[in-house]
């Protein structure tokens, strides 16, 4: 019986790059709760290609909700991005957190021409029901 011949081109074990295409333009959301701020760039499909967080920059506790580490979490998620030519974005901002305006005002130190801001926050229009009152 004859062997089998082993195919070289086999894409089965190739790993594709996912940051392979250059990115101009692009939109950046935050969402700064009081406990944390959370920063995720996109592509204009929505994609994520970078994101940073108050804690994986190393807060811990109270301070994760602070100015000065949303503007870290900013800075660091923006970092990789510019390195793949982002010029252009649009910002997208959501919550009640401090972090709001460091964030924003990281992103516009970094050189990022910025389109527009967005407060994207869900306001309800009088949504659920309040709990009964408390009887004590």
């Amino acid at each position: 019986m004859a062997k089998a011949i082993p195919r070289t081109g086999s894409r089965r074990n190739v790993r594709l790059r996912k940051n392979a295409g250059r990115i101009s333009k692009g939109i950046i959301h935050v969402q700064a709760s009081f406990n944390n701020t959370i920063v995720a760039v996109t592509d204009v499909r929505g994609r994520v290609i970078s994101w940073s967080s108050a804690g994986t920059c190393g807060f811990t506790g109270t301070r994760r909700g602070t100015p000065f580490a949303a503007q870290t979490a900013a800075a660091n998620a923006i970092r990789t991005v510019l390195g793949q030519g982002m010029q252009r974005a649009e910002v997208m901002i959501k919550g009640p957190g401090l972090g709001r305006d460091a964030a924003l005002r990281a992103i516009r130190r970094s050189g990022i021409l910025l389109t527009f801001v967005r407060d994207v926050t869900p306001i309800p229009h009088n949504g659920c029901r309040p709990p009964k009152k408390r009887r004590v």
